[in-house]
């Protein structure tokens, strides 16, 4: 059964890249690949403090707009991180 994702008010204005939304901080996590969930949801968080994470399950419906403070973190059956985060 899919799960309802908890999608931030959606923020981007004057951004279109996850460099420019950034704002100095970290906006792309290939170290937390294969990592679990909540983990990879740790430390995105410490990177980054103007994010939220939101995490996506196979069969979820996802928007698909850009956003500056949303970082949608994919995960599989087991609760593993199963593609690159960024901002977006």
């Amino acid at each position: 059964m899919p799960h309802k994702n908890p999608f931030p008010p959606c923020a981007s204005f004057p951004c279109a890249d996850p460099k420019c939304c950034a704002q100095g901080y970290k906006y792309t996590w290939p170290n937390v690949l294969g990592l679990d969930s909540q983990r990879a949801k740790d430390i995105i968080l410490k990177d980054n403090p103007l994010v939220t994470v939101v995490f996506v399950h196979k069969g979820d419906i996802v928007v698909d707009d850009f956003c500056c403070n949303r970082v949608q973190v994919h995960v599989n059956e087991k609760e593993k991180v199963v593609h690159v985060p960024s901002i977006g």
